[in-house]
């Protein structure tokens, strides 16, 4: 399946400036898709989490609009090598969502309107360690980078911030996604350069 990528330019970094191993610093913000960029309409917008009891806890989007948002400044490692540094977000805290809902599962299958997945450990979610954002930079989030609202876990390889989401599905087992079931790292720690499975 193909992977596009547009406008990436890298640029020699400043020695003061620390990245993971093997990445290069770039001032643009590359677009890279698996297939066509979905058009979500934000009135049809719905987010989902669904618990270890199979009960579906859903936002539209106007309830998500509602909830307490926050903005936050974010580093990005993508896994093909480029980094993005300080970039400006807003969105809501998973930590927020999951308020309410019993997280007695250790495991996450995030799931988006394309019908992609990523597997992540429900620890990487909570704790201020991740958001659903739907602006960046001041502006809305448009679709091609994963507008109306994409998952954002700055602190893994980007390929685990699905664009486009949709929802969570809480597991009691580990279930691997889209590109972890094709070769890439099941957990994608950059400082670590977890980038393929064996890493």
């Amino acid at each position: 399946m193909p992977i596009f990528n547009r406008g990436f330019r890298p640029r020699r970094h400043d020695s003061a400036v620390t990245l993971p191993p093997g990445q290069h610093l770039t001032d643009d913000f590359p677009v890279l898709t698996a297939g066509p960029t979905p058009r979500v309409p934000t009135d049809t917008w719905q987010f989902v989490i669904t618990d270890a009891d199979r009960r579906r806890h859903v936002w539209s989007w106007d309830e998500f609009m509602d909830l307490p948002r926050q903005q936050f400044t974010a580093d990005l490692h993508c896994v093909t090598k480029w980094s993005k540094l300080a970039s400006r977000w807003e969105g809501v805290s998973l930590d927020t969502l999951f308020d309410a809902i019993p997280a007695v599962s250790d495991h996450a299958l995030v799931h988006t309107y394309d019908a992609y997945t990523t597997n992540l450990p429900l620890a990487d979610l909570l704790g201020a360690k991740a958001w659903i954002a739907f602006r960046y930079d001041g502006q809305d989030l448009g679709a091609r980078h994963g507008g109306p609202a994409r998952l954002l876990v700055p602190h893994l390889y980007l390929w685990k911030s699905a664009k486009w989401v949709r929802g969570i599905h809480l597991l009691d087992h580990d279930e691997p996604g889209f590109w972890e079931m094709r070769g890439y790292h099941n957990y994608g720690d950059p400082w670590r350069e977890q980038r393929y499975a064996g890493d």
